[in-house]
Order: C-alpha cells, then sequence, then structure tokens
C-alpha cells in the first residue's frame, strides 16, 4: 500500500545507511550488560538483588560454594581435642599433697615449740596458702579427726586428678572439690579438706592442635557433597536481598551471568547481526517489485519498530516467565498491516532472532519467537478485518503453545500450576500483539499518513461522505469510476498487485468532477448542449486538466490518504488532452509553432507503482470501451492493446516495473471484464400491445 517510485541515489543512500544504523544499534543492544541478560550483568556478590530472580530452566548441579559452606561449618562444630589425663601428674600432685599433710603433722606433734612458732611453721609452707583461721583449726583438732581429714583429702584429690583437667578448667574444677567432700564431715572438717586439695589440683590433660586437626578433617570428610536444584520459576534471590556466593554459583550454572565480556561472545554477536543485516537487502534485491522500500518514511518506520522491539525483548529476556508474554509478535503484524505481507515475514525473521540470541533459553525462545510471529502474519493475511487482528493473536497464542511443548516442555519440569501460567502468558501474547498491532497501525496511519487496508475500507463504504457527494453531484462520472474500479482490481488480482487499494483509488480517482461536473460529458443530459463544441480548446483543455488539482483539494479537505493522492495525480499522468489539442491545431492551420502543447498537459506526475500504472490503463479503456461498444472479444482485445501501446508510447509506465507478462495479464483480464461489461444485447421484436378493455369483451363474448 506504499508508494513504488524508483531508487534515486539518496533514497540508496538512505537505505545503506539505516542497514548499517540499525545493524549497529543491534550490535549494541546484544553486547551490552542490559542486552546479554538484564537482571544480571551488572549483579555481583554482595549486592543487593534490584527484582527477583527466578530460574529460566529446571537444573541440578553439585554446588561446590554449598559444599564447602558445609564443611566449613562442620569444622567449626569440632570442639579442640585435649589429650588424655596423664596419670603421673596425679600421683605427682598426690605425693606433693601427702608430704604436705606430713609436714603439717610434723608441726602438729612438735613439742618443743610453742604456739606462736607452729602457727608461723604452718602459715610458711610452700605448697600450701592456709588461712590463720584454719591455721587454728588445724592445730585445735584432735587427731583422730586430723587423720580423717588427710585421707579424705588425698582421696579427693584422687578423685579429682582421675578426670581430664584442662588448662581453662582449673579453676571450675577447684570451685567443685567441696562437692565431692564426704557427707560425714562438718562445715569446718569439709573446708579444710577444700582447702588442703585445692592447691594441688592442676592441669593433667593438655591442647592438642594434631588432634584436632584431625578431627576437624574427620568432620569435613564426613560432609557429602551437596546437590542443589532449582525448577524452572523457582525464585533464586527475592527482590531486596543480598547475593550470595551460592547464588552467583547458581547464576553461573545456568548461564545468566558471564565472567566478562570475551572476544568470542562478541565475534558471534556481531556475526549474526551481520547475517540479519545482510538478509534484508539481498532478498529485497532478488525482489525488484519491492521498490516500496525506497520510500524513506517507510524505511524510518521500520527501523523504528524494529529497534524498539528489539530493546522491548530484551528489557525482559531476565525473567522466567515474561519473555514467552512479550508481545513481539506484533511487530510482524504491525509490518503486514501497514506494508504486507512479505514485510513481515522478511523483517520478523531476524527480530525473533536476535531477540533471543544469547539467551539462557534461547533454544526455546527463537522458535517460539519466530514462528508465532509468521503464523499470526499469516493467518492475518491483508489486514482488512478487525476480525483478522483476533484471529491473528489466536493464532499466535496457539502457535506459541505447540512451539514451547515442541521445544521447551522437554527439557523442564512442571506441575499445574506451572502449566497454566505458560498458558497464561501465551494467551496474553497473542491478545496483547494483535491489540497493539491494531492501535498502532491506526495511530501511525493517522500521524504519518500511510494506508492500510482498514482505513480503506471504511472510505469505500458507499455511505462515506466523500462518495455522497461525489454520488449526488456526478453521478455519470461516479458510475464511470465504479466501473474503472472494478477493471483496475480484477487486473491487480491477476498481476500480484494491491487489488484494494487499486479499487478505492480507483473510485476516488476523478473526484474533482463533482466540483464542476456538467462540464463532462459523462455527467451531462443526452441532447443538451456541448459545451465544448465552440469554447475555446485552451480553456476547455484547463478545465479539464484542473479535475484533477480539484480532486486533491478535494482529498485534502476529506483527509484521505496520502497515498490515494497518488491516483487522483497519476491517472493521467503527462499525457495531453488530444481531443482539444487537436482542436487548436486545426484552428492554427497545423502550425506546431502557433499551439502550446504544454498548455495542453496533465500536470502529472506519471505513473509510479503497479497500481497508478492499473488506474490509468483501466481508464483509458473503460472511456475507450463506453465511447466505442465494442462487439466481439477482437475488437475489445485491439481496443485494450491500443490504449497500452498508446501509454507506453508517451513513457507512461517507465516507473512502474511493469512487465510484458503483466501487461498480458492486464490485458486478459481487461477483456474478461469488459466482454461482460458491454456484451451485445439481443434486439427484441417491437409488438402492438392489446387493448385491456377489448381483450376483456372478447373474452366474454367467446363464453
Amino acid at each position: 500500500m506504499t508508494p513504488r517510485v524508483p531508487a534515486s541515489r539518496s533514497t540508496r543512500l538512505l537505505q545503506a545507511s539505516l542497514i548499517v544504523l540499525v545493524g549497529l544499534a543491534s550490535f549494541g543492544i546484544l553486547i551490552s550488560p542490559l542486552g546479554l541478560n538484564p537482571s544480571l550483568q551488572t549483579t555481583g556478590e554482595g549486592d543487593v538483588a534490584q527484582n527477583t530472580i527466578q530460574s529460566p530452566r529446571d537444573i541440578e548441579y553439585v554446588s561446590e560454594v554449598r559444599t564447602e559452606e558445609a564443611r566449613k561449618a562442620a569444622e567449626s562444630a569440632v570442639q579442640p581435642v585435649y589429650s588424655s589425663p596423664d596419670p603421673a601428674i596425679a600421683r605427682e600432685q598426690i605425693e606433693r599433697l601427702r608430704t604436705s599433710l606430713q609436714n603439717i603433722a610434723s608441726i602438729r606433734d612438735d613439742i618443743e615449740a610453742t604456739l606462736a612458732e607452729k602457727e608461723t611453721s604452718l602459715l610458711a609452707l610452700s605448697d600450701l596458702r592456709l588461712k590463720p583461721e584454719t591455721v587454728d583449726y588445724l592445730l585445735n583438732i584432735s587427731s583422730i579427726r586430723w587423720d580423717a581429714v588427710q585421707a579424705e583429702a588425698v582421696r579427693v584429690l584422687e578423685q579429682v586428678m582421675r578426670r581430664a583437667i584442662y588448662e581453662d578448667k582449673v579453676e571450675s574444677t577447684q570451685a567443685g572439690i567441696s562437692s565431692l567432700v564426704s557427707l560425714t564431715f562438718n562445715e569446718q572438717q569439709s573446708e579444710l579438706v577444700t582447702e588442703l586439695v585445692t592447691p594441688f589440683v592442676v592441669p593433667n590433660s593438655f591442647f592438642s592442635q594434631e588432634l584436632t586437626d584431625a578431627a576437624k578433617k574427620t568432620a569435613r570428610d564426613s560432609v557429602q557433597p551437596i546437590v542443589q536444584t532449582y525448577k524452572a520459576g523457582e525464585t533464586i534471590v527475592p527482590s531486596g536481598e543480598i547475593i550470595t556466593p551460592a547464588d552467583m554459583e547458581a547464576f553461573q550454572q545456568l548461564g545468566m551471568i558471564r565472567p566478562g565480556q570475551r572476544w568470542e561472545d562478541i565475534a558471534a554477536v556481531g556475526a549474526m547481526v551481520l547475517l540479519s543485516a545482510a538478509f534484508v537487502p539481498i532478498y529485497f534485491y532478488r525482489r525488484p517489485r519491492a521498490v516500496f522500500l525506497n520510500n524513506p518514511r517507510n524505511l524510518v518506520i521500520i527501523a523504528l519498530v524494529f529497534i524498539l522491539f528489539l530493546v522491548g525483548a530484551r528489557l525482559f529476556a531476565g525473567r522466567t516467565l515474561a519473555p514467552y508474554g512479550y508481545p513481539i509478535q506484533a511487530a510482524a503484524l504491525l509490518f503486514t498491516a501497514l506494508f504486507n505481507i512479505e514485510i513481515g515475514l522478511v523483517f520478523s525473521i531476524p527480530l525473533a532472532i536476535l531477540a533471543a540470541y544469547g539467551l539462557p533459553n534461547s533454544y526455546d525462545l527463537i522458535p517460539y519467537y519466530m514462528f508465532s510471529s509468521l503464523m499470526g502474519l499469516l493467518v492475518l493475511g491483508p489486514a482488512r478485518r478487525f476480525w483478522g487482528f483476533l484471529l491473528a493473536g489466536l493464532a499466535i497464542s496457539l502457535s506459541g503453545a505447540a512451539a514451547l511443548l515442541a521445544f521447551r516442555i522437554p527439557l523442564i519440569t512442571l506441575d499445574w500450576l506451572g502449566i497454566i501460567q505458560y498458558i497464561g502468558v501465551i494467551a496474553l501474547a497473542g491478545l496483547a500483539s494483535a491489540s497493539i498491532a491494531l492501535l498502532l497501525q491506526f495511530i501511525l496511519a493517522q500521524m504519518l499518513g500511510l494506508t492500510t487496508a482498514l482505513q480503506l475500507l471504511d472510505i469505500s463504504r458507499p455511505d462515506y461522505p466523500l462518495l455522497q457527494f461525489f454520488l449526488r453531484n456526478a453521478p455519470g462520472t461516479y458510475q464511470h469510476s465504479l466501473q474503472v474500479a472494478n477493471l483496475a482490481e480484477q487486473a491487480a488480482e491477476k498481476i500480484g498487485a494491491d487489488p484494494l487499494l487499486t479499487r478505492v483509488g480507483a473510485l476516488f480517482h476523478d473526484i474533482g468532477k463533482a466540483l464542476n461536473p456538467n462540464f463532462f460529458i459523462e455527467n451531462q443530459v443526452q441532447g443538451s448542449i456541448n459545451a465544448h463544441k465552440d469554447a475555446n480548446p485552451e480553456e476547455v483543455s484547463a478545465t479539464i486538466i484542473r479535475h484533477v488539482t480539484d480532486g486533491v483539494q478535494l482529498a485534502k479537505k476529506h483527509r484521505l490518504p496520502n497515498r490515494l493522492h497518488d491516483f487522483i495525480l497519476e491517472h493521467h499522468g503527462t499525457l495531453i488532452t488530444n481531443y482539444q489539442y487537436n482542436q487548436a491545431m486545426e484552428a492554427a492551420g497545423g502550425d506546431v509553432t502557433k499551439v502550446n502543447i504544454e498548455k495542453f498537459r496533465y500536470p502529472g506526475p506519471r505513473p509510479a507503482s503497479r497500481e497508478t500504472a492499473l488506474l490509468m490503463l483501466a481508464d483509458a479503456s473503460e472511456a475507450r470501451a463506453r465511447a466505442e461498444r465494442p462487439a466481439t472479444d477482437e475488437d475489445i482485445r485491439a481496443l485494450v492493446a491500443s490504449v497500452i501501446q498508446t501509454v507506453q508510447k508517451h513513457n507512461q509506465l517507465d516507473d512502474t516495473l511493469l512487465t510484458l507478462r503483466d501487461l498480458n495479464l492486464i490485458t486478459e483480464s481487461f477483456v474478461t471484464t469488459l466482454r461482460g461489461t458491454y456484451h451485445p444485447r439481443i434486439q427484441y421484436p417491437k409488438a402492438a400491445v392489446p387493448d385491456q378493455d377489448t381483450t376483456l369483451l372478447s373474452a366474454r363474448k367467446e363464453k
């Protein structure tokens, strides 16, 4: 539905520039942290997760980080290992206690020493630090009690020293001595035993680094490797949580992050972008009829839509379900609605590949994007009905489900909730794609003057105000336009042009005649005065030619799409009004110098598309057929051939790329259509109509 203009040098330069710019933009998007993995490329250990990060697929792996953490925890749980209690130390301390007790007994039994001297001697004992009150009690206690105290002290010390006493546990062990004294002793005797034993309680078990290391090694070796599993869609790190080393390991295993930009990755992205950038121009080089891409406005729109949808796809790439719900298929539908199916096919393929390239789930995302886009635009077709968009959305959802069933479901394990989630996002993708494409094609058509099928259908309704104005003011020209529309539409179908655009353009091509309808013969009553007969040929020609400019003014006033302006301007090309020119030449006696041929020439331009060329041929063929009334197929064929030959003679088809095959198909189509329109009628003989009363009277008489 876009003008087919020959590619000028500036247009070719624009085409090449846009391909380079879009390629560079795509390359930048794909190698940027945003493009490679939107949620994780700038994320590191210790950072706070800005979004909830989920696993894109099922995975099971041995977590070295978690295993090491468990082993370290097992090591930390090991208590320091000490050597076994040393019996030699216990014996030594018991012997020292006995020696001290003997010294005390000797001092108690010394009859020559005074009480004060005994007290001084007891306080001076090196192994004991007796309190003054204890000394007084020792000197006053009976021998029987003293003997019992000695035996109890030795017993208690032996019992204490049998246990392991660590260097840092001496005080706690000494504090518990009193609880070991026999309950047959009174409080003073118990305190005496405790005071005698306490100085001899010393460490008998010491820290062993060797034994401790061995215990830690045993504890570490006892920890089995930890297997970490994630289901598709399972949360790895909630939003707002600090990313741990174990999380980073999971990201690495899932391929969600990369340790910096490797030259291999950059080269791979560059190769893919180059392939995509080469695919489009090579395809259209082999399809020379698609020269509507020579329009700079259309090229810019395609480039912008391509980049915007590519950026959007990469923004959603870091999630589990979001990529499958992203309506990238809307781009294919939009290209098809604004231009044609071919544009949708050619640009949706590289868009689908680049949108998912390099992502962890690209194996299933690329076919999902591609097949759903292609099925959607094929179902949409010429985009002539609102329901077509809804059916296209349904096709996107169904084909997307089939693609996921083929490429993704075998790789993951889903429960019913997961299945429902995937069904939901796929349905959303289809509905959103259809809605976005429908909305954007309307907005772009209004803002940029593009022509869409829905718009053409709307303005071609018989109750459209401009057509009603046309019908009321110039009914003859309106009927002529209908015939031309039928003629051109059927020929457009034969040669693969746009039949809807051709038909609507033909309906409005002579709309300018509605401003001065009586000047044109098809609107004049038979037998009326011919206003052309005695008028100045130049003035008549100017009035006839003015219907082109008048038509453009009416089209602008009623806001017809810009593409329809081309049909109004180009349907006569740069031909001349032959009848008036010949009149002028006759009046000038055949002197060419006295007649300015340019005053009889239509302003043009020449047809620049197959659709406007068809209109020119159909307009001329229908007008001549109406005037000459050909009776046979040979007459019709000769008439059409003459029109085509005349148009070619004046180089009116040079910018349309119509081939000889196209012209042959057009000829056959015109002949078929004109045969049905101007076939000869049967001439019925005139018969006298009997008088009704006479007939009735005769019938009564016969009775």
